[in-house]
């Protein structure tokens, strides 16, 4: 049985990767502040900080995590046994807004923290020369969703639980998720398949969806109506520059969140792979919404 390094096993990637995996694989869970000792097949590196919209956290912990702590379990894997490393980074390591279709060709200009972290840390581990027979992956998923997530989805389930009405109905736009099942499904694949050419991959779900095509899907899951109204946009655009200022729920960043477009092309990965993603949108949302209940 091969065995895995793991960090950020606590996390919602890591334990559902446990779940998935602990019937096929010996897995170390690394605990943090513990020496690292790679004594493993393959290096699954999670650990990490992501984006705080609450803005509460000092920009230094980003680097210090997302980038030094990065640096040094790459390091450590460069000395070991090890053949597999894999880096879960993020799409906003390259871009943090993008108005076209995002691929991994586009210039990197991440202008967050936490995308710049990321970035600093790929950056890093690309420059490396890495050993014969070691391979190295860097995954770059949007944004991630499924069983026990407790991200900005969650927060909008509780909303349409409550029957308030979902108010942003005037805006229309497209953004690009991500199923666990598909995250995993592809890190499971580049462990098996040594055709799986190593690199920087984007991942996402094939179909991506409007906020609004969300709260549908949230109310359909619990076999509700949808309650969607159309406050006028100059309204929500007063309320969300009130937000900046006033402890509110909605503020011009999650304005942004909710309404922009942000699509993310999956084509290169869909090529390495050879085969479709086993889970469509649609279907994994409404699952992962009946979870929430």
């Amino acid at each position: 049985m091969k065995s895995i390094f793991l960090t950020g096993s606590s996390g919602f990637v890591g334990k559902n990767l446990i779940s998935k995996f602990k019937k096929k694989y010996e897995i170390f869970r690394f605990q943090r502040n513990s020496k690292i000792n790679i004594d493993h097949n393959i290096v699954i590196h999670l650990a990490g900080i992501a984006h705080d919209t609450s803005k509460n956290l000092d920009s230094k912990i980003y680097y210090e995590i997302n980038t030094e702590f990065t640096k040094k379990v790459f390091n450590e894997f460069i000395k070991s046994e090890a053949r597999e490393f894999i880096f879960l980074s993020t799409v906003k390591a390259a871009r943090d807004s993008y108005v076209e279709i995002l691929d991994e060709k586009v210039k990197e200009i991440p202008k967050s923290d936490y995308g710049k972290s990321k970035l600093l840390a790929e950056k890093y581990i690309m420059s490396k020369k890495v050993p014969d027979g070691k391979r190295v992956l860097i995954l770059r998923p949007c944004m991630v969703y499924g069983e026990g997530n407790k991200g900005n989805l969650n927060l909008l389930f509780k909303l349409v639980s409550k029957n308030i009405p979902w108010p942003l109905g005037s805006f229309s736009n497209k953004r690009s998720v991500c199923s666990i099942n598909n995250l995993i499904f592809a890190i499971e694949e580049f462990i098996t398949n040594n055709n799986f050419s190593p690199g920087i991959y984007n991942i996402s779900d094939n179909d991506p969806v409007s906020t609004n095509e969300i709260i549908k899907l949230m109310f359909e899951s619990k076999s509700k109506k949808p309650l969607i109204i159309k406050v006028p946009k100059i309204i929500i655009f007063i309320l969300a520059m009130i937000g900046d200022y006033v402890p509110i729920p909605l503020n011009s960043e999650r304005l942004e969140k909710l309404t922009s477009d942000y699509i993310v092309s999956n084509k290169k990965i869909l090529k390495a792979l050879k085969k479709e993603l086993p889970e469509n949108t649609k279907s994994a949302l409404i699952r992962t919404f009946k979870t929430f209940s």
